[in-house]
């Protein structure tokens, strides 16, 4: 999709410095939970752009984007979205990205960090569609903890972890060759697959995202 204009619904917090931006969905607008769209901005009279993730199930009327950001040292963009309210318009182009959720059975999504957000998505969606789903996620301030307790209570097996042994032990317990969804930053992506490989797992047809 070229860029266009749309409005911010809602911004939440939904954890530890992050929070969710809903933005009414631009006419002919579909994602898929796992892809990611471009959001773009004048700033100081200079166009800036960055990329996030969808963290919602569904994309008909309106999607969700999960930001992280750091407190003390937010940067323009970040400022930028943390000002944003309902009403605000704001430009996005895409959806982007092939490593999404595309209806399979049987799922395991391993998220470090923001991962959460397309985790989350993955997690309703296939509960929504009767699939199984298992998340393993691992941050040590966790957020979305509630719509992670929601999928639990619906039936996904969902790990919240602080330290990395405990995502090798999880995944060693949960990976029983379902599709393979990985999203995170470098380092957790490196975790991820290690782990899967420890565990016996094949890392071919894996759908993985890095963030950098």
């Amino acid at each position: 999709m070229e860029p266009a204009e749309t409005t911010v619904r809602a911004v939440r917090d939904v954890g530890p410095d992050t929070v969710a931006i809903d933005l009414a969905s631009p006419a002919g607008f579909a994602a898929e939970p796992g892809q990611f769209v471009k959001l773009t901005a004048v700033l100081d009279g200079e166009e800036e752009s960055r990329f996030y993730t969808v963290s919602s199930p569904e994309t008909d009327d309106a999607f969700e984007l999960t930001v992280s950001y750091d407190a003390d040292e937010a940067g323009g963009f970040s400022e930028y979205l943390l000002a944003l309210d309902a009403g605000d318009a704001v430009t996005v182009t895409g959806p982007f990205g092939r490593d999404y959720y595309e209806g399979e059975a049987r799922s395991l999504v391993l998220a470090g960090g923001p991962g959460v957000g397309p985790a989350v998505a993955i997690a309703e969606r296939a509960l929504r569609d009767g699939n199984e789903v298992t998340v393993v996620y691992r941050d040590d301030a966790p957020v979305h903890e509630d719509r992670l307790a929601a999928a639990a209570s619906a039936g996904a097996e969902v790990f919240v972890l602080g330290d990395d042994d405990a995502v090798r032990e999880a995944v060693a317990d949960a990976y029983d060759g379902q599709q393979l969804f990985v999203y995170g930053f470098a380092d957790f992506v490196d975790l991820a697959e290690a782990s899967v490989t420890a565990a016996g797992g094949d890392l071919d047809g894996a759908k993985v995202e890095s963030f950098g």
